[in-house]
């Protein structure tokens, strides 16, 4: 390139602006994220469990469906009666519990992520036609949501689940819909304060489409708080996934999923504690680190709680 070229200088210069500007944001998200020691903890647990789900094969000392004949109902290493070759013990059929939680790991992230992702696609696309275009849409949709919140969430979910069967996939879909409200409200509320702002009626003057407007112009500057309600849903859709597991609903045996292992162990929880305990300090610790994390990205990005 000739850099003798006004016009290819300029474009140099403003490409070093934008990158400039991105980094000097980046490092403002992450000085107020950061002041946030429980944030800072809930992330690097949480970037842990990522590490061992993607890793699952290799660190799982066991296949999480092989049945062990003769290890039924062993309890932890460190206990009378336990074995090293099953550190946190075996279920009532004799697999490996450390292994099927962390092969369980791999189904509750990919069920946080699967349920945010329809989720928040949809309630966006909605949230934006209702907030932009005003009027019946707006009612005919805003009433329709609040009749989906009039309902409590998990029960609206077993609803759904027995209409569509039991399954892993039918339970995601269900938790997704009953998920999607908060970010029509959160949206339509965004695009309404900032649909009248200047930038807005300049782009409107200069030819911008509705398209152009609601996805170009008006969205990008809507994303803060539906990063935090993403974070937060992202713990609430592994806690309503292993609830449904939990009551035969969501994934069925022998998927290591951790709700699921929960209802397989219920019947042995007086007579071999750690079938019941290790998944619920499971599902406590993911959603407490993601809760964590959720509350780092509040402070970070709304700038009525960033801290001087």
């Amino acid at each position: 390139m000739n850099t003798k070229d006004p016009n290819a200088a300029i474009g140099l210069e403003g490409g070093t602006v934008i990158a400039v500007t991105r980094r000097a944001r980046l490092a403002e998200f992450w000085y107020y994220f950061s002041q946030n020691r429980g944030a800072v903890i809930g992330l690097y647990i949480f970037a842990a469990i990522v590490v061992i789900a993607v890793l699952a094969p290799l660190i799982a000392p066991h296949s999480p469906s092989m049945q062990n004949r003769g290890a039924f109902l062993l309890p932890p290493a460190w206990q009378e009666g336990g074995s090293w070759s099953f550190v946190l013990g075996t279920d009532a059929v004799g697999r490996d519990l450390l292994s099927r939680l962390i092969y369980g790991a791999r189904f509750s992230l990919f069920i946080g992520v699967v349920v945010v992702s329809v989720a928040v696609s949809v309630g966006i696309i909605v949230g934006l036609v209702a907030g932009y275009f005003r009027g019946a849409v707006d009612t005919v949709i805003m009433r329709m949501m609040d009749i989906i919140l009039a309902f409590p969430s998990l029960l609206l979910a077993l609803v759904l689940v027995a209409i569509l069967g039991p399954g892993l996939v039918n339970a995601m879909i269900a938790i997704a819909l009953v998920q999607q409200p908060h970010y029509v409200r959160l949206t339509r509320a965004a695009v309404m304060s900032e649909k009248g702002r200047e930038y807005v009626t300049a782009a409107r003057v200069a030819g911008a489409s509705n398209l152009r407007l609601m996805f170009k112009t008006i969205l990008p500057n809507c994303t803060a708080p539906l990063i935090v309600q993403a974070a937060l849903s992202f713990s609430t859709a592994i806690l309503d996934a292993a609830a449904l597991g939990f009551l035969g609903m969501g994934a069925q045996p022998p998927t290591p999923e951790w709700g699921t292992m929960l209802a397989e162990a219920r019947e042995f929880i007086l007579r071999a504690w750690w079938v019941v305990t290790f998944p619920g300090l499971a599902i406590l610790i993911t959603v407490l680190a993601i809760n964590l994390m959720g509350d780092g990205l509040r402070d970070a990005l709304d700038p009525k709680l960033k801290r001087s």
